[in-house]
């Protein structure tokens, strides 16, 4: 499979990805052989590059990559994880939690300090099983999570987040950081404060979304910023079409989304693909990304998208992705 360099660093991603949210019990909880099931489906298929966080599952995302990537040398794998959020143990055990059934029993405190910062990834790494972490990105911050209180998460990550990022980076502690987030204007006003390697953005660059491409694009071509893609399917509706229940940014779609959707799919299925292979070819197509996140729970999910990237794409259908 391809590779591509983050930003100006050494780390280099496959083109596709595998993002491990599912393994987290997002929705539903699946035993340990199912996460290891679709793990090893990802390997077989060429994948290397992983992306986990504390929040999936409040460690069990994590917990359960790392006994995964334990039985593969280290030189062969890239992973990433997330900071942000802090976990401790939990009284008792949680039922679920933040749409995660049955997560591990730890509570979570969000702190973008650098202290917090690094108490989040020790943790990481524990779990994780590895010194060292590839790609760090800071979760969920700005206001599309936090709303007002999102002003005294800034202050302390520029205070003193993004500074330990850098020292850790230059530390040889981690390869690359950046964020990871759901939308473009706190990636622009983390840039101007200072460079970052990468951003994985879900959502915000899809074949329903291409709000990134008004500004952040561009700037991160100028920076030497790379993107790498997540929620290709915006939460659900690029892969169902406007069917009813469809799901858009995580709750039930508006009219006018699903409006679009419909007028999406008439196109795609008029050239012969179905919206959720035109969705997959978009993202992968997509100049600006340096890897594109499939998640899923299941082996056969992640192999039907597999196959849908392998389809071919007859010429008239290229209007598609212009």
């Amino acid at each position: 499979m391809k590779t591509r360099s983050i930003g100006r660093t050494a780390v280099r991603v496959t083109e596709l990805s595998f993002g491990c949210a599912g393994i987290g019990n997002l929705y539903r909880a699946i035993p340990d052989a199912e996460a290891a099931e679709v793990l090893e489906a990802a390997w077989a298929a060429g994948i290397r590059y992983f992306d986990t966080a504390p929040h999936y599952g409040r460690g069990l995302s994590e917990a359960r990559l790392g006994a995964f990537l334990a039985g593969h040398d280290r030189d062969a794998w890239v992973v990433s994880t997330k900071v942000g959020r802090v976990l401790s143990p939990a009284a008792a055990p949680i039922a679920e939690a933040d749409g995660f059934v049955e997560p591990l029993p730890n509570d979570v405190r969000y702190d973008y300090s650098g202290d917090g910062i690094e108490a989040s990834l020790e943790q990481s790494r524990e779990r994780l099983g590895t010194g060292y972490i590839d790609i760090v990105y800071v979760h969920d911050i700005g206001t599309y999570t936090h709303g007002a209180a999102n002003a005294g998460h800034m202050e302390a990550f520029l205070g003193s987040g993004f500074e330990r990022l850098a020292r850790l980076k230059e530390q040889g502690r981690i390869g690359a950081f950046g964020l990871g987030v759901n939308e473009t204007q706190v990636c622009l006003d983390v840039m101007a404060h200072g460079a970052i390697d990468a951003i994985l953005l879900a959502g915000r660059l899809t074949l329903l979304d291409r709000s990134a491409e008004a500004e952040l694009v561009g700037r991160c071509r100028e920076a030497g910023t790379s993107l790498v893609l997540g929620g290709i399917f915006n939460s659900g509706i690029l892969a169902t079409g406007p069917v009813p229940g469809a799901t858009y940014d995580y709750g039930p779609a508006p009219r006018e989304v699903l409006e679009r959707v419909a007028a999406l799919q008439a196109e795609a299925e008029r050239h012969g693909l179905p919206l959720a292979t035109a969705a997959l070819h978009f993202a992968l197509r997509h100049p600006a990304a340096a890897s594109v996140l499939i998640g899923t729970a299941k082996a056969s999910s992640l192999r039907r998208n597999l196959d849908a990237l392998h389809a071919e794409v007859p010429a008239e259908a290229e209007a598609l992705f212009a």
